[in-house]
């Protein structure tokens, strides 16, 4: 029970557990950067000012450079796998921007280009697994001994327990292959 007297909720029904999850499982905040640094610098070459920079080729370059950061920064969010290549065009594109964009959007642009670029090719995935009783862990198969009725328990000083050794080979349905399986 909870100081309120209210049982916990479950971590898959908590508010915004799904959206933490996911956001998480990404890079995010790197991608929202890079996004906003190519806005910013977009918005900075349309902009009504009278103290507009014209520095360098202000022809395609100008706006494509801006658009293509927008673009990584969309992919970056939506496939996380290539997170190396995005990181490293954004921050190519950012360096450029400051001679092709307004001094990179006033250099406001740039910086959240450059930082979102770092964070990028800075982020890596979570490798560690949920325990075996929270949501979202892996159910036990069906061929696995352990769960098997009958199966012998193993002892706690088994020199063949190794925690490293446990998980589940492709194809297989037991963490120990047998000779044949080998090959």
């Amino acid at each position: 029970m909870t100081a309120a007297g209210h049982p916990p909720v479950p971590a898959a029904r908590r508010p915004g557990g799904r959206w933490r999850r996911w956001r998480r499982g990404r890079p995010f905040t790197a991608g929202v950067l890079i996004a906003l640094g190519g806005t910013e610098m977009l918005v900075t070459l349309r902009a009504p000012l009278g103290v507009l920079l014209h520095v360098g080729p202000q022809g395609l370059a100008a706006y494509l450079v801006p658009a293509v950061l927008v673009l990584c920064g969309v992919l970056l969010v939506a496939t996380p796998q290539q997170r190396v290549f995005y990181a490293v065009l954004s921050l190519l594109l950012g360096l450029v921007s400051w001679l092709t964009s307004n001094l990179g959007g006033f250099l406001v642009g740039m910086l959240l280009a450059l930082v979102g670029g770092a964070l990028a090719f800075a982020w890596t995935p979570d490798k560690r697994r949920p325990p075996a009783g929270a949501p979202g862990a892996p159910a036990p198969q069906t061929g696995d001994p352990a769960t098997q009725a009958g199966a012998p328990a193993t002892q706690a000083g088994d020199p063949d327990d190794d925690a490293d050794d446990d998980e589940l080979l492709p194809g297989l349905g037991t963490t120990h292959p047998t000779p044949a399986d080998r090959g």
